[in-house]
Parts: C-alpha cells; sequence; structure tokens
C-alpha cells in the first residue's frame, strides 16, 4: 500500500472508531449484527441468504455512519437550535430507521423457514 492510500485507510478506520466510540446505536447495530451473523451460523443459512443478511447489516451500519457524520457537520454548522438543522437530523435518523426495518424483514425472510423446521420437529 502507498503511503497516501495507507493514510486514507487510517483515516476510515478511525472514522469507523470514532462512530463504534460516540454512538450508543452505532454499537447496538453492531452487537445486533453479530448476534444475527451468529444465528446464521447455528441455523446453516445458506450461501445466498448469508449474502442478504450481510447485505442488510451492512445498509443499517452505513446509514448510522452517514447519519453520525451528518449531524456532526449540522452542529458544526449550526451549534444553535434551527428548523433546517433539525429537518436534516430527522431526515438521517429517518434513513437509519428504514435501513433498521429493511434488516429486520430481511431476517424474518432468511430465518422464518429454518426457525419453522425446528419448532416442527419439536411437535
Amino acid at each position: 500500500m502507498s503511503g497516501e492510500m495507507g493514510r486514507k485507510f487510517l483515516y476510515a478506520l478511525a472514522g469507523l472508531a470514532y462512530a463504534l466510540r460516540t454512538q450508543p446505536n452505532m454499537r447496538f447495530h453492531l452487537l445486533a449484527a453479530l448476534a444475527v451473523l451468529a444465528a446464521a451460523f447455528i441455523l446453516g443459512v445458506d450461501k445466498y441468504e448469508l449474502l442478504f443478511l450481510f447485505l442488510a447489516i451492512t445498509l443499517v451500519l452505513l446509514a448510522e455512519m452517514f447519519n453520525t457524520a451528518l449531524e456532526t457537520v449540522v452542529d458544526l454548522a449550526s451549534p444553535g437550535f434551527h428548523p433546517l438543522a433539525k429537518a436534516a437530523k430527522d431526515v438521517a435518523a429517518g434513513a437509519v430507521l428504514l435501513a433498521a426495518l429493511h434488516a429486520v424483514a430481511t431476517g424474518v425472510v432468511v430465518f422464518y423457514p429454518h426457525l419453522r423446521l425446528i419448532l416442527q420437529t419439536f411437535r
């Protein structure tokens, strides 16, 4: 890796570390992602189902990081209350909510058949 590429990679890691260190929701989403991946391993989901789970997880984490970036910039530009600053933050939070709802729907579609099979064995 060239020097500049290495620095840019370290900046990206610093951004990820900042989000994890300062944002409780980011930590929650990461722990939820780890739990989902553990369940996927235990239930033996196939590689295509796993890809959909990874996509949903990535979408939520990306949305949370963009939300954090936007909130940080808005706070810098508008330290006091402003209705447009509130609107920007609310829209970004809404994007995280949509990503999380997509992840829940993906989880239901992927896990339901596996869980149904397990429950049928107990009947």
